[in-house]
């Protein structure tokens, strides 16, 4: 498997509709990453900002945890606010102007150990504080599986931790201080999921790469399976206003199209052939106001390049009303992320 990013330079496409304003709501900074399978080793400000420059007109961008540059003393709960400390100065040169009209990380998503249950309060305060009037809301990860061929969360959650009591007393503590639930998990624990959005009608949540419907170890060669309960399930949890869906992430290596093994990355066009099925459906079913189109990058630069992404995502919108556009690529993540850009 080739992972230069010389690889993703193979496919060069003309920008489609490039003055389509876009705010991307799913990115990662990190540097020195020793995780193997990640095309970019070092992502910060500069890297962020040749993609988001590489044609496409994106007016701002939304930063998710992954584990970045916690604090490595102090009290341990309070070790994730570092992430936090670190990308809110990143946003910060971002927003002077100096480094283009995109505002990198306008809005920030960090971790907490929501299985502290209340005691987590103090921790989502000093996220608050640390966040510069940009903090908006948590990530910790349920992605879990039984197989060894599937990555499980940093977080180490258990298979069925969204409905565990501790966890859901740390989430309650979100809503009050006007915070998101950003959720991460793979397609097998929407039953779970669709439970704990019934319990917390108040709390707004954002469901990351369609749920992840998985594509290797004991799921290869059941694509067809996978999505057919995935298609159910997504259908029942769409009854739950607060639910607000990322359309993305399904670049990653367990999804199983393997395309990051090729000797030439895909187009924009094999892309949205392949991804269009789970993307129309979440819009069928939750509206174009309740769906958001995103990049995960540098996760997905496994497989294709960020201006042959966005393609993609146009692509499967071509169909779509103007104002559907208009909020699938900005207006949604505008709302629940409150951005104004």
């Amino acid at each position: 498997m080739n992972l230069t990013l010389a690889w993703l330079d193979q496919v060069k496409e003309a920008i489609i509709e490039p003055d389509l304003p876009i705010i991307d709501p799913h990115h990662h900074f990190w540097d020195r990453s020793t995780t193997s399978w990640y095309r970019s080793k070092r992502y910060l400000l500069d890297e962020l900002l040749a993609d988001t420059g590489s044609g496409h007109n994106i007016k701002a961008t939304v930063y998710i945890e992954c584990r970045s540059m916690w604090r490595p003393d102090g009290p341990v709960a309070l070790r994730p606010v570092g992430e936090t400390e670190f990308v809110n100065g990143l946003s910060a040169m971002s927003a002077s102007g100096l480094y283009g009209e995109t505002r990198a990380a306008a809005a920030i998503v960090g971790f907490a150990d929501l299985t502290l249950g209340a005691d987590v309060k103090p921790v989502l305060e000093a996220h608050v504080a640390a966040g510069g009037g940009r903090f908006r809301g948590i990530r910790h990860s349920a992605s879990w599986d039984a197989s060894d061929a599937i990555r499980n969360g940093q977080s180490n959650p258990s298979q069925h931790i969204l409905m565990e009591d501790r966890f859901r007393e740390g989430l309650a503590q979100l809503a009050p201080l006007g915070l998101s639930f950003e959720a991460w998990f793979y397609h097998h624990t929407l039953p779970d999921f669709i439970d704990l959005a019934g319990a917390f009608p108040e709390t707004t949540f954002v469901l990351n790469h369609c749920a992840g419907p998985l594509g290797i170890g004991p799921y290869a060669g059941h694509r067809d399976a996978v999505f057919e309960q995935w298609q159910a399930h997504m259908a029942e949890l769409a009854q739950h206003q607060n639910v607000n869906v990322k359309l993305g992430g399904l670049q990653m290596d367990v999804n199983g199209f393997a395309w990051h093994e090729r000797d030439q990355p895909p187009g924009s066009e094999e892309l949205a052939e392949a991804t269009a099925p789970y993307y129309r459906h979440c819009i069928e079913h939750y509206g174009a106001s309740r769906c958001m189109f995103e990049s995960n990058f540098p996760v997905d630069n496994l497989s294709c390049s960020y201006p042959v992404l966005w393609n993609a995502f146009k692509r499967i919108a071509s169909a779509c009303s103007d104002s559907e556009k208009t909020a699938l690529f900005h207006d949604t993540a505008a709302r629940v992320y409150r951005i104004d850009a």
